[in-house]
């Protein structure tokens, strides 16, 4: 995607006027910088001095810029869900990829592979002797080796090896092919991640990383020690901590927060220490209901699979949003708040961020009330 005015859209005319941030077309998805910059120097600060490594999701930002931010504060790397999330990023420059899914399509193998030896790293998680089998055979086409990991199943199983003995099963063939080096463990448990009561998440979080460890040791057993063990989240980082069984730690949604994650509290019954980088402004287009009005953000501008979004400035954060359809969200004011007129600019907290930003091309960069920047979202929309 070229940097030219026309392909940033409107708002490039806006960037470095003072006051610029109220007069962005809208929808627009936005990022406060000094507090997203705040955020990640806090989860780089956490880890700083510490054995384990950050390797942060890029599912959540699909983006270069922010992926390479991460990487020059100390990150190893990031992670891809998709393939051709990881395809754009490396296009980008991003050095070192790890892809959390199986990829068991020989097409997508051969294209991942196809960006070594470019990569710093190149990482596949797997769950089945059919994604084992296409990465070595891409490999040695390729004539590289590539790191493997095994996904261990847990929560919901939504991937991952069954047990064990199903794991160290998988690490045994991987070790007799060719192409491809047994470089360690992976498990994600996301049903822990969005479990509001601290108590509660902590209990599972616990639950789940004694039978990670169980495997974890396992495997150690079998094959001495691996390189990586990769997994945690925004969620329950540092109750994994605490636990030491990953190295690696594939915390995302902590540079962006969201409604969902707002709600997740720590023992002080605070959310911790990340605060709201990522928004959504719209514009109120028709107030002529007393005590509601309609903006220009509707089913397409915000994901719809949490709550509903909730309005941080422009309006009483009490004030109730909801929808009207594919373009037109609809408020509902607190009693004796004084209406709305048509052009007030609302701002809007994502209810889930990785979704919403999948829904636009551009982050609108703001410090203050000034537009600074505009950056792609490479990889928008790669669902492949």
């Amino acid at each position: 995607m070229g940097n030219t005015a026309e392909d940033l859209g409107p708002n490039q005319r806006l960037i470095g006027i003072e006051g610029s941030r109220a007069q962005l077309a809208t929808p627009s998805l936005v990022i406060d910088l000094d507090v997203m910059e705040r955020n990640m120097r806090t989860m780089a600060d956490i880890f700083s001095g510490r054995p384990q490594n950050l390797r942060p999701h890029a599912k959540t930002h699909k983006c270069a810029t922010i992926a390479k931010k991460q990487i020059e504060l100390g990150a190893l790397g990031v992670c891809c869900a998709k393939p051709g999330e990881a395809i754009r990023l490396a296009e980008a420059g991003v050095p070192s990829l790890l892809l959390t899914s199986p990829v068991v399509d020989a097409y997508k193998v051969r294209r991942l592979v196809g960006l070594l030896p470019d990569l710093k790293e190149l990482i596949f998680a797997v769950d089945s002797r059919l994604a084992v089998d296409l990465i070595s055979a891409a490999a040695t086409e390729a004539g590289v080796d590539v790191p493997v990991i095994v996904d261990i199943g847990i929560g919901n199983n939504r991937t991952g090896a069954r047990d064990t003995a199903a794991a160290v099963d998988l690490g045994k063939y991987i070790t007799s092919k060719p192409g491809v080096t047994l470089s360690g463990i992976q498990c994600y448990a996301g049903y822990v991640q969005h479990i509001e009561n601290p108590e509660k998440r902590a209990f599972e979080a616990k639950r789940s990383l004694k039978g990670i460890g169980d495997t974890k040791a396992a495997m150690f057993e079998a094959f001495g020690e691996l390189p990586i063990s990769s997994g945690s989240g925004t969620g329950s980082y540092d109750i994994d901590l605490e636990a030491d069984v990953f190295n690696e730690y594939q915390v995302g949604s902590y540079i962006f927060m969201d409604v969902e994650y707002n709600a997740v509290t720590r023992p002080d019954q605070t959310a911790g220490p990340f605060a709201t980088s990522l928004f959504v402004q719209t514009t109120v287009i028709s107030a002529n209901v007393e005590g509601r009005a309609t903006t220009d953000a509707g089913y397409k501008s915000f994901a719809m699979d949490g709550p509903s979004p909730k309005v941080f400035s422009g309006a009483s954060r009490e004030t109730e949003y909801k929808f009207l359809g594919d373009e037109h969200g609809w408020v509902h004011l607190p009693a004796g708040e004084k209406d709305l007129t048509a052009g007030d600019v609302l701002t809007c907290v994502t209810p889930h961020c990785d979704p919403t930003v999948n829904l636009y091309d551009f982050y609108h960069i703001v410090r203050g009330d000034t537009l600074v920047d505009i950056w792609p979202i490479e990889a928008r929309g790669c669902s492949w």
